[in-house]
């Protein structure tokens, strides 16, 4: 997702121009931080099934089951600047996804983000449906047209607050005083330790 990198350069921009360091993205510790890839791991999965009706109930699943890792990622770390906020965003996701069986999208904001460009049809697959009267939560699902660099995407509020729940994080991280003593490295003991 093009907008989400460009929101992580921002926040990394602004962390360096506010005294932060690059050196201390070796030094972030997030307890059970595998969670997140297995979160984005399953999310993709259901792009390997095959593309039939049929398979449509196991997509959607799939892509609620990868949401849990990540809400317990934020859980777990919830003291952390930003965590909140993210978590929030995975949340309401979660919730439109969970309600309508599927992101709803809105046609028209699909369109915007492309550019308006000639003969444009939305294609719908496991995770995105069409938003229309019936569904459920319409302010929470992708309605937000967004083009840059002449990519178009359409996104939710959820990923709004995702993303700045993100930079937020790695803004804060990357302000972190030095950290003298790294974690998990021996050191010898002083004039004052036993010997």
């Amino acid at each position: 997702m093009l907008w989400l990198a460009l929101v992580i350069f921002a926040a990394t921009t602004i962390a360096l121009l506010r005294g932060g360091r690059l050196a201390n993205l070796a030094d972030i510790r997030l307890r059970l931080w595998w969670l997140l890839p297995l979160g984005f791991g399953i999310q993709v999965t259901p792009a390997l099934l095959p593309d039939e009706a049929a398979w449509a109930p196991v997509g959607v699943a799939l892509i609620l089951v990868s949401y849990l890792p990540l809400l317990l990622l934020v859980i777990l770390n919830r003291g952390r600047k930003g965590m909140w906020l993210a978590g929030l965003g995975i949340l309401m996701n979660f919730s439109v996804i969970a309600a309508n069986g599927g992101m709803p999208v809105l046609a028209e904001a699909a369109v915007a983000a492309t550019g308006y460009g000639e003969g444009i049809r939305v294609v719908y697959g496991f995770k995105h449906i069409a938003l229309d009267g019936t569904t459920y939560f319409s302010f929470l699902a992708d309605v937000i047209p967004v083009r840059l660099f002449g990519q178009g995407q359409v996104i939710s509020l959820g990923d709004v607050l995702l993303a700045v729940g993100l930079g937020a994080f790695l803004e804060d991280e990357l302000r972190q005083p030095v950290r003298w003593f790294k974690h998990g490295q021996r050191t010898e003991g002083g004039s004052a330790s036993a010997r």
